[in-house]
């Protein structure tokens, strides 16, 4: 049988839909491919963006910056010492982009002008640190990516 150049690109076309789909099916099987959204409701987030920018520049305007240390024993947050440490609430998030089970936040407790992070909470690699914190009836944020 002899196949001519018409019946050769139909059967091309037919290849190439047949590999694409099975890569698209394999690919969207794989449990290693993580799909996850950065935060469950994104959309929502993305609204209150707006606020993290006003925040940070209060930081920045209100010289109320947050410094960061890696220490012995761990990731040390210094606030600024301008201001009274024991009216300071907020909270402390770490993303963790490699795998959202690491994640973790807490509240900020202080009892000086520093907070620190323990050395075994944080694992190597990439992290997202973000710093909520709110003074005076104002807010500040904090953003950093560190490398631990």
């Amino acid at each position: 049988m002899k196949i001519n150049w018409g019946t050769g690109i139909v059967i091309a076309i037919i290849g190439f839909i047949s590999f694409i789909l099975f890569f698209i099916i394999r690919m969207s099987m794989d449990d290693r491919a993580n799909h996850d959204l950065v935060t469950p409701e994104y959309y929502k987030a993305e609204l209150a963006y707006q606020q993290e920018i006003d925040a940070e520049n209060n930081s920045i305007h209100n010289n109320a910056v947050v410094t960061m240390q890696k220490t012995a024993d761990g990731l040390q947050l210094k606030f600024p010492d301008n201001i009274d440490y024991k009216s300071i609430t907020g909270t402390v998030s770490l993303y963790r982009p490699s795998n959202k089970h690491l994640d973790f936040y807490f509240p900020i407790s202080i009892s000086d002008s520093n907070l620190l992070i323990p050395d075994k909470r944080l694992l190597e690699g990439r992290w997202d640190i973000k710093v909520t914190w709110k003074y005076n009836d104002e807010d500040y944020l904090f953003k950093e990516n560190i490398t631990y």
